[in-house]
């Protein structure tokens, strides 16, 4: 498997990938692979952080990681990690996200928030936001709305996140 940085030919395996791994997701809003093309072409989008993995020759995965603030600090928003079904639970995600830590963070970037699985994100240091003092736009239970330090020297932060337009979350 090799991860690496999206290329334009890549969006429609992406847009693909990302579509048949929602397909059957558990927590899905079956738009997922329209928002990874709307945050593309968003202000949001940082090109360094849209990574795919490749294996057998074809696109098996994707991660997008766009900007979002927290007061007036630029925070990163993991949103979507895609797997085709059939590769999951192959370690295939767990990759992508390493990967985009470790570039974000050589970035300057010093914070991840994502809303999901509180049984995956965890193993990749992900913790409760409200941990940090960071709050999400919208009711979730806490323990899906999580938060990583990237890095060591990452300043504190504290406030509501604010995504990208694409996302429609509008602020409360």
């Amino acid at each position: 498997m090799v991860i690496r940085r999206e290329k334009a030919q890549d969006a429609g395996a992406i847009y693909e990938a990302v579509k048949s791994a929602f397909a059957t997701a558990e927590h899905a809003d079956g738009n997922e692979h329209e928002l990874v093309n709307a945050l593309r072409e968003g202000r949001a989008y940082i090109p360094e952080l849209s990574l795919v993995a490749e294996a057998d020759g074809r696109i098996v995965g994707h991660i997008m990681f766009t900007k979002a603030e927290v007061g007036d600090t630029t925070v990163l928003a993991l949103a979507p990690l895609s797997v085709l079904p059939e590769y999951q639970r192959q370690g295939i995600g767990t990759a992508l996200i390493r990967e985009g830590h470790r570039l974000a963070g050589a970035l300057g970037y010093g914070w991840s928030v994502v809303l999901g699985s509180e049984t995956y994100y965890p193993r990749m240091g992900y913790l409760p936001a409200d941990t940090f003092g960071i709050k999400a736009p919208f009711d979730v239970p806490r323990e899906n709305f999580m938060a990583c330090r990237l890095t060591e020297s990452a300043p504190a932060v504290r406030g509501t996140v604010r995504y990208a337009k694409e996302f429609g979350i509008a602020e409360r």
